[in-house]
This record gives C-alpha cells, structure tokens and sequence, in this order.
C-alpha cells in the first residue's frame, strides 16, 4: 500500500489520467481507506472542473502596447568594431573548443555520483563500459563487484525517493553484473578480498530491502528482485565451496600416502630390536618301513 505522502503527491496526475493502470489501483486502494486524501482529490476535481468553465482570456493589444514602450526606450547605438575575419574565426573555433572541453570534463567529473534520475547517467553509463572492455583479465573482478555495489547504492536511493522503476531497473542490472563475474567468483585471485566484497553486497542488499519496507511502497517486484539476488550469491558462496573442496581431500588422502609410505622406512631405520635367529627344523623319525627294510639289508649281508 502506498504512503501517504507519496498519494499526496501522486493526486494532481491521477485526476488528470495521466498514471497507469496498476499505479491507479495502488491509489484508488489507498484512497478507499484514507479520508483525507480522498477529500484532497475531491478538491483537485473541482479545481480542474472550475478551471475548465472559465472563459477564455481576452486578446491582448500588444502592438499598440510595444509601440508606447519603444517609444521611450533609448536610442541604439551602432558601434562598428573593425573586421578581422580570420582571426575572428579562429577565435570563435578556440572559444567553442574550450567551452566544449569544460563541457565534457565537467560531465566526467559528475557522473560517477550521477544516479539514475540524472540526465547525466548515460554518461556514467559509456564510462563505466569503456573502463570494464579497457581492464585487463586479472583485474576485471574487482571492477565488476565495484560496479556492482554502485547499482546497489543506486536501487536504495532510488528506493528512498520513491521511485520503484528506476530501482528494480538498478537491481536487474546488478543481476547482470554478477552473473558477469560469477564464473571469476569461483576462482579468484584474492579468495579473501572476493569474499569480503560479497558479504559488502549482501549487506547493501539488506539496506535496499530495509528502505523499501520503511517507505511503505509496496513494490513488491523490488523485494522480488532483491531475494533473486540473495539467491545468487548463495549459489556462489556454494560453488566456491564445492571448489575448495577436493583439494582439501586431496590433500589429506597424500598425507595418509606419505605416512603409509614413510612407515616402513622409519621401523627400518628406527627399530634396533633384536634380530631373529635360524628356525630349528625337526629331524625325521624313521617309521616301521624303513626298519625292515634296514633288518632285511642287514640279513643279506650277513
């Protein structure tokens, strides 16, 4: 539901049919619970009505009028400056070159703060462009998680000012911009700095949804968007955790190797416990086959 205030605001274009159908819904269901803005439209309904009745105004004499006034007007005085064509040139192209160059610096200068309200935000718009195709490979990330939380900052003041479009047209472009970064997000150069980065852009995040509750707006696509954006950090925070993963398992299956490894070299090295000594094996006993034998040997000899 709308704020007050805002209705208020919002009264002169809605007796005019100017607003669209949905901003009309939103007014009409604040005016039905609302007495004084509905008596304000009231009184905005007549004054149109009453301004539609009035005659229209007289013609106005103006010719006579101008004629009586120039007539007590001084005298122009035509001063003749002598003629240099060339130079007068080429003073007139310096002089449109210099106001054109403090035109564009002071433009470069003002749109880094412009917002999106600002007829110079398509300037800002070109120089972040320009800056992003300019930057190497290695540093892309960074500049795109600053250009990130400058739509962020974007979304809540466009939030604070009432002015949900251009808010939910800030946070689709933070999506864009992080769905940029987010295959650089799984692998970054500076794990500590990226995560710190982040968790900056969910508490921007955070203040974005707090400044839409606090207005009262209603824009439920902007809490919309902000929760779609949650969402996609949460799955970076997932990727980048499935990532690390494996190398840590990696890493301790080669301790386990190494340990396993190294072992027998230390209890070789290591053990100076006794040395065993030879088997005893037992002598064979002759059974009762090899006595007769042995007695029928002997008998023969004999």
């Amino acid at each position: 539901m709308l704020s007050h205030t805002t209705t208020r605001d919002w009264l002169i274009p809605y007796a005019d049919g100017m607003l669209a159908a949905d901003e009309r819904r939103r007014i009409d269901s604040h005016i039905a619970g609302c007495a004084e803005c509905a008596a304000e439209l009231r009184e905005v309904r007549e004054l149109n009505l009453l301004l539609v009745t009035l005659p229209p105004a007289p013609p106005v004499a103006f010719a006579p009028f101008w004629l009586n006034l120039q007539a007590v007007l001084p005298q122009r005085r035509v001063v003749r400056m002598p003629s240099f064509p060339t130079y007068r040139r080429l003073g007139m192209a310096l002089a449109a070159a210099t106001v054109a160059l403090v035109a564009a610096a002071g433009s470069a200068f003002a749109a880094p703060s412009a917002l999106p309200d600002s007829p110079l935000y398509p300037v800002k718009q070109l120089e972040e462009s320009v800056r992003l195709t300019f930057t190497p490979s290695n540093d892309r990330l960074a500049l795109q998680l600053q250009f990130a939380a400058e739509r962020l900052r974007e979304a809540q003041a466009m939030t604070n000012t009432h002015k949900p479009r251009l808010a939910k047209n800030s946070l689709r472009a933070f999506r864009v911009t992080l769905n940029d970064a987010a295959a650089a997000l799984k692998n970054p150069a500076d794990p500590q700095s990226a995560k710190a980065a982040v968790q900056e852009l969910r508490t921007q995040l955070a203040a974005v949804e707090q400044a839409n509750a606090v207005r009262a707006d209603d824009a439920t696509e902007v809490k919309q968007l902000v929760l779609a954006a949650t969402n996609e950090l949460d799955r970076i925070d997932q990727s980048e955790a499935v990532t690390t993963q494996p190398s840590s398992m990696v890493g301790e299956h080669g301790t386990q190797e190494a340990t396993l490894v190294a072992t027998p070299d230390a209890n070789h090295e290591g053990n100076q416990g006794p040395t065993p000594g030879p088997v005893a094996r037992p002598t064979p006993t002759p059974d009762a086959s090899d006595g007769d034998r042995n007695q029928v040997s002997g008998g023969q000899a004999n």
